[in-house]
């Protein structure tokens, strides 16, 4: 089964696809992690520790796929095939994606109740913040628009360059 996900992926996208065992159960630990002071459970570190433990089978499964033979044809996240605008334009996308998974990490964990009173009595302060956050959220989503247009575009052009046959030597 490994073999066919890295086959149909490549071993960068495998890796990245892959990574989810073990970066939902950090996510939940990082998120319940600051509530735990207040219920005293021992969720958060639960949810570390099967963390830790996916983590480390992750990084073994990274170890092995690289002995996977996979076939020489165009993948969408393959570093090595990659342009330089489309690497970069990637990065600027996974960037503005990371931005927004803090954006609502933070909006789940964060008490509202004092944002909304100070908004009832309309304070300056907490109409400024609740401004900001509006268009931290907006910019980062239009970032993820623009870069992933901007990277699609990057890969369509890699695609359609070598697609295109070698010209004859001595050929314009």
């Amino acid at each position: 089964m490994v073999n066919r996900l890295v086959e149909r992926y490549g071993r960068v996208g495998f890796a990245a696809i892959s990574s989810v065992i073990w970066f939902f159960p950090m996510a939940a630990w990082a998120g319940s992690f600051d509530l735990s002071p207040m219920d005293k459970t021992p969720y958060p570190w639960i949810a570390l520790a099967i963390g830790l433990v996916m983590l480390a089978v992750w990084i073994v499964i990274l170890t092995r796929i690289g002995r996977i033979p996979v076939s020489s044809r165009q993948r969408r996240f393959d570093l090595a095939q990659m342009s330089q605008s489309e690497k970069r334009w990637s990065l600027g996308c996974a960037a503005f994606f990371v931005g927004l998974i803090a954006w609502l990490n933070a909006a789940a964990t964060v008490d509202w109740g004092p944002l909304g009173t100070a908004l009832g009595a309309r304070q300056g302060g907490a109409l400024a913040l609740t401004a900001a956050l509006a268009i931290y959220v907006v910019v980062m989503v239009a970032g993820i628009v623009w870069t992933a247009r901007r990277a699609n575009s990057a890969y369509a052009l890699r695609i359609v360059s070598s697609s295109r046959p070698a010209a004859e030597p001595g050929t314009p």
